[in-house]
């Protein structure tokens, strides 16, 4: 096979932060090549690297045989060597049609009378090409604000390919996606690859990594680990090379116990800012012993379902019973005091304070309760062996409770939101909101057994979780959320169907189609 692309000893040094120390990456022309690692692992900086984004402290970068890295090597340099890259948050003009976001910056033109036009015509060709050479379905004439989230990235991957490119770097493509759209993406790829182009596949979703690629490399904390190819490799080897330990990601389930219900939510109405997440209707119960999932494409009411239930958003109409008591619109403080506990979706927004200790925060929602204040006067000293022992349980480093929390790394920093919330002494509800995004496979590992244990203590839990994967590993129950409604509700069994839940988050199961 014919090597395209060749990235040695690279580096790159951040402010407080080496991204990068002693990178390497190479690319076959017509393979599939995976890179993986944990957050903050280096591995989207490498590929921002390739495709000209960032500048490099030192190494060396050699495409089709070129060395690049002896000028100022630009994104601009990189489309005129054949590299797209389809970054996580889509670069979109969302107000623009498909057709004019696809060849935006890059117009064909033509001259009409004395003057020079936009040639759409010829746009309209050039892009049906890819349309019908690599089966990818998108309407040229609507806005992108009207299209689905995978026709979205089906358009940034053709804007890529009309800009010439034959390397396509594709930064955690399935993130947003239904099972569904993730299959389709996958049948658009390998039809790329068979059509002699070159992929380069960023993810930490082990099972479509080992499904796609033909070869893997793992980065670890800024360094080059290894690659592998894929028919000699396996999921465990490849989760123990990102960690640097075993890790087991599928929790033993506890089975649910059948018991009265803790959570109401009875025709519930919300208010959003965006008219799809608008919650319009909903209705479920949340049993002792427990998990709901809540499952569905970002953006489709799952964060103002949860800010309601706690408190944080009013509801319009309908009714929050916790455990008898109609918690409707009460404050997040009248709602705790009902043993209601929540790990929030932004541990940075509402979830934590920096500038304060780890002590601080793991007993925050305390601090008024004897034994750590009396007559409103702290006692510093409870606080502090409290949270000692929180840390210790919750496997929370550096054990100095007396560090300042925004110091630390995001899975630690999400283990002082969980040691709050799961360390209170009375709890008979937690709601977990995304409870491992942006953190790393070994904290994740953590964090689901957590939840698990919190269940099989009895406590009723509902899991509000974007990673479908997740849901599957500890829900009992899963509801499916799309535009603000339930379109379906499924068991958690050993013959879930994951293609009907895929279709239930694309609306499927509404009445109205």
């Amino acid at each position: 096979m014919e090597k395209i692309v060749e990235m040695k000893n690279i580096h790159k040094q951040f402010p407080y932060v080496k991204a990068v120390d002693g990178g390497q990456f190479d690319l076959y022309k017509g393979e599939i090549h995976s890179l993986i690692g944990e957050n903050g692992a280096g591995k989207s900086t490498m590929m921002k690297i390739l495709y000209g984004m960032y500048d490099i402290d030192d190494g060396e970068i050699i495409i089709n045989g070129e060395c690049v890295t002896d000028k100022k090597y630009t994104t601009r340099d990189a489309i005129a060597h054949g590299i797209g890259m389809v970054h996580q948050e889509f670069m979109l003009v969302k107000e623009m049609t498909v057709l004019e976001n696809i060849i935006l910056g890059s117009e064909p033109t033509k001259k009409r009378s004395r003057n020079i036009a936009i040639d759409f015509e010829e746009a309209r060709r050039k892009i049906q090409y890819y349309i019908d050479n690599y089966h990818m379905a998108v309407q040229l004439d609507k806005k992108i604000i009207h299209i689905s989230v995978g026709e979205m990235q089906r358009v940034e991957i053709i804007k890529a390919l009309y800009r010439g490119a034959d390397i396509l770097i594709l930064d955690e493509p399935t993130a947003v996606l239904t099972p569904q759209e993730s299959d389709k993406l996958f049948e658009i790829l390998d039809s790329m690859r068979k059509n002699n182009k070159t992929i380069v596949f960023i993810s930490h979703k082990l099972k479509e990594v080992m499904k796609i690629s033909d070869r893997i490399s793992v980065m670890r904390a800024g360094k080059y680990i290894t690659t592998v190819k894929q028919s000699e490799t396996t999921i465990p080897d490849l989760a123990k090379y990102m960690v640097g330990r075993e890790v087991f990601l599928n929790v033993q389930r506890t089975p649910p116990k059948a018991e009265e219900v803790m959570l109401e939510v009875k025709d519930l109405y919300v208010p959003s800012e965006r008219e799809l997440s608008k919650i319009r209707g909903i209705s479920f119960t949340v049993r002792k012993g427990e998990v709901v999932g809540v499952a569905g494409v970002d953006g489709n009411g799952q964060s103002e379902l949860g800010e309601a239930i706690a408190g944080l958003r009013r509801v319009e109409k309908g009714q929050v019973i916790l455990d008898g008591v109609d918690i409707t619109n009460k404050s997040p403080l009248q709602v705790r005091k009902e043993g209601f506990v929540h790990i929030p979706e932004d541990r940075n927004d509402r979830g934590l304070n920096g500038s304060h200790t780890f002590a601080d925060n793991m007993l925050a929602a305390e601090i008024r309760n004897h034994p750590y204040s009396r007559f409103g006067v702290i006692n510093q000293k409870k606080i502090m062996d409290e949270a000692s022992i929180r840390a210790e349980k919750f496997d929370i480093r550096p054990r100095d409770v007396s560090n300042i929390a925004g110091s630390l790394s995001g899975g630690n920093a999400q283990k002082i939101v969980v040691a709050r919330e799961l360390g209170a002494p009375t709890k008979k509800f937690l709601l977990a909101a995304q409870p491992t995004r942006g953190i790393d496979i070994g904290n994740i590992e953590g964090i689901r057994r957590m939840i698990d244990d919190t269940k099989r203590d009895g406590v009723a839990v509902l899991l509000i979780s974007a990673d479908l994967d997740e849901i599957l590993s500890l829900a009992d129950r899963i509801i499916v959320l799309y535009e603000g409604q339930i379109t379906g509700e499924l068991v958690n069994d050993d013959n879930i169907d994951e293609g009907e839940l895929g279709y239930l988050m694309m609306g499927g199961g509404r009445e109205n189609g």
